[in-house]
């Protein structure tokens, strides 16, 4: 909308103040497009007092003193907001990545597929801050911050050649050690209460709220290369009902980092995986009541095969400068993308197996009747 030069003057008869108090009630798509709008919003917009209220305010583990200090390091609140609020969106899962991966993925040495733990020596799994926010209905929930990658110092390389796994509710999440208490969500959070199993195992009801919704953002930030990059869908990206147990319910998400030169099928899959536990159901004096019972990370080839901790740091390392993009239905599909992929796959390998069963049996039958035949004779 254009500003008349009436409007302009009623403006810059206004001081900073006002604008500034203006200003720091936006969120951050808002504040960012109302600093193109003209010279004096654009300067007020650069206080980094705005930028991190704007970040306190989506990501609450931002607030902490420890992290306010590591996020000054790495450029300021503004930066890491540019950062970190558009989500990694990878559409390089193509037919020809498919179909060479079929074809390359037997070429590679173990010593190429697992790499040279040399290599990744300028990579310190101790670079690397996670800051994970749960939201559930637009309401925050939990907030951790874990200081560097747990068990990274292994004997004798333990953790570059083990299958990398992070789960954030084994460690302590803080610096001092402090006690985390439980997270729960229940009827007062915005849960539909649940009389009994079967019958949420009829309806779903519970199922649907939790996926519609809880958003998880998972931010890592490396100190050393001053980068941070969020590695969550925000939005889940599938899940599990009554998975191991009947009252347990499994929500997905993650995004699509590349491998490019590390691992043959080029892509790989961050998985977030988030496990809440029905503790309680509703009865006389009782609300339904869910605990988080699992809150990790981890990353998977197109096979679905873990990938190894040495793999995982370079992976990981690349994820900070992955093309992002604001539009989250675009995110969602890249992701989508790659999951088609990968059944395509696993389709062509169940083919090829098949295939090859069935000459291995020719091969037999054929191997007996010619015994037989020289048998008889």
């Amino acid at each position: 909308m254009a500003i008349s030069s009436a409007q302009m003057e009623s403006m810059t008869s206004l001081s900073n103040d006002l604008f500034y108090d203006i200003l720091r009630r936006l969120d951050g798509p808002t504040l960012a497009s109302a600093a193109c709008t003209c010279a004096a919003f654009c300067s007020i917009s650069r206080e980094e007092r705005l930028w991190e209220n704007v970040c306190s305010s989506m990501w609450p583990s931002t607030g902490r003193e420890d992290v306010k200090s590591l996020i000054s390091s790495i450029g300021g609140f503004k930066k890491f907001y540019a950062d970190c609020f558009p989500l990694i969106v990878n559409k390089e899962v193509t037919e020809y990545q498919r179909n060479e991966y079929l074809e390359d993925s037997e070429e590679w040495t173990e010593a190429e597929y697992y790499g040279d733990m040399d290599e990744s020596e300028g990579i310190s799994p101790l670079d690397f801050v996670s800051l994970v926010d749960i939201r559930y209905k637009d309401r925050p929930v939990c907030s951790k911050v874990l200081w560097g990658i747990p068990n990274a110092n292994g004997i004798n390389g333990w953790f570059y050649n083990c299958p990398f796994r992070v789960d954030l509710l084994t460690y302590p999440s803080s610096r001092d050690n402090d006690r985390d208490d439980e997270v729960t969500l229940s009827v007062s959070d915005g849960l539909p209460p649940v009389t009994s199993m079967e019958r949420e195992r009829k309806d779903g009801k519970l199922w649907q709220e939790l996926r519609d919704g809880l958003r998880l953002s998972w931010i890592i930030v490396n100190r050393k290369a001053k980068q941070a990059a969020n590695l969550a869908s925000w939005s889940p990206l599938g899940g599990q009902r009554h998975w191991p147990t009947d009252k347990d319910f499994v929500i997905r998400f993650g995004s699509v980092l590349s491998a490019k030169d590390i691992l043959p099928c080029q892509v790989v899959e961050c998985v977030l995986i988030m496990k809440f536990r029905m503790t309680r159901m509703e009865g006389e004096g009782v609300h339904t009541t869910l605990k988080l019972t699992e809150l990790s990370m981890q990353l998977e080839d197109m096979e679905g095969t873990h990938v190894n901790g040495r793999n995982s740091l370079l992976i990981l390392k690349g994820a900070l400068s992955c093309r992002r993009s604001k539009n989250y239905s675009e995110v969602l599909e890249s992701c989508y993308l790659y999951s088609k992929v990968q059944s395509e796959l696993r389709e062509e390998k169940m083919r090829n197996e098949n295939r090859l069963d069935r000459l291995c049996i020719l091969s037999g039958i054929t191997a007996f009747a010619t015994l037989w035949y020289y048998y008889i004779l």
